[in-house]
């Protein structure tokens, strides 16, 4: 019994600190439209053509799944025009592993989203501005899947923010 009582303030103090981090991870906001255009090179309207994934060794020296993400533009928002563009992500499936990186939408071809692009320095392939709020994937009605805000709302924040 004494050992209980030993631990009861430990454990109160644990469920404290856990229930702090869910506070302040839920007052963590996303990134506001403007926020996004502002900060992207590229903004377009596409459909996921094909998605292949490979090793490579990110900055860290780690040998990780990444999947390269061909994009046919429909519309493009900010930026240069562009049939296609090529955007890379962390995650994939290869050899029969798949890494499923949390911040970011699993994508597949046919998928059809807005993606918020900057060009990496040196490198040929796009990757989504601030990882997964950079990819907004939309549903058959041109709605923000998860959200009320519409394709028509992005297309009138690009304007508003002179793209």
């Amino acid at each position: 019994m004494k050992l209980f009582a030993a631990r009861l303030p430990l454990v109160a103090l644990g469920a404290v600190m856990l229930s702090s981090i869910g506070i302040f991870a839920s007052q963590q906001t996303a990134a506001s439209v403007p926020e996004l255009f502002a900060g992207s090179e590229t903004v377009v309207v596409a459909h996921v053509e094909s998605v292949s994934s490979l090793w490579q060794e990110n900055d860290h020296g780690d040998r990780i799944i990444v999947s390269r993400i061909l994009l046919r533009v429909e519309e493009t928002l900010k930026g240069s025009p562009a049939m296609l563009h090529w955007m890379e992500v962390p995650g994939g499936t290869l050899d029969g592993l798949t890494l499923h990186v949390s911040s970011l939408p699993s994508l597949t071809a046919g998928e059809r989203g807005i993606f918020f692009l900057e060009q990496r320095s040196g490198q040929a392939f796009k990757t989504p501005r601030l990882r997964g709020e950079g990819i907004l994937e939309l549903d058959d009605n041109d709605k923000v899947r998860g959200s009320s805000v519409r394709l028509d709302d992005i297309r009138s924040a690009a304007r508003q923010s002179g793209n």
